[in-house]
């Protein structure tokens, strides 16, 4: 369950008319936190960020099925949405099957979660996407800058210029 904080951040995200995957970056985030401060880890980043956009499924975020992954993915995918569309309290979770998927993730490591990690799974992850659409993401990232942030962005890009040269 997420915490209520996390869930307003992403419903503010939400009103403001932001991606959906900007909404669930924010649990996915809360995840992240979760498994530094050691409530329990995860086997790779990639768990990590698996967890936390089914959180955001089951919180009512509107993140599409993944477009690749097995079967099982995708079902489970669907079925996190459907979660959220009966309500929370439509079927309590097994108090049982909660302790002991708990139980299994406190055994796991917590370097998932490490900037590092995070920074290698982002850039793996970025390559997997053609050029046009990395291409695309940063034209729209430019545009929904605003002129002081576009301003630091442009500073700072000519001071790493500077010093490569």
């Amino acid at each position: 369950m997420p915490e209520k904080k996390t869930t307003e951040r992403a419903r503010k995200a939400e009103a403001e008319g932001k991606s959906p995957s900007t909404q669930a970056g924010e649990l996915v985030r809360e995840e992240m936190h979760h498994i530094r401060e050691g409530k329990h880890g995860a086997r790779s980043t990639k768990q990590a960020v698996a967890i936390g956009l089914s959180k955001a499924r089951r919180a009512g975020v509107k993140v599409g099925t993944p477009k690749r992954g097995s079967s099982a993915t995708k079902k489970q995918a669907k079925r996190d949405s459907s979660h959220a569309k009966k309500g929370a309290a439509a079927k309590r979770p097994s108090r049982t099957r909660s302790r002991a998927t708990t139980k299994a993730l406190r055994k796991e490591g917590t370097a998932a979660a490490t900037p590092r990690a995070l920074s290698r799974h982002a850039k793996s992850t970025a390559r997997k996407r053609p050029a046009s659409a990395r291409s695309a993401a940063a034209r729209k990232a430019a545009r929904t800058k605003g002129p002081r942030a576009r301003s630091a962005a442009a500073k700072k890009a000519a001071r790493t210029r500077a010093s490569a040269a």
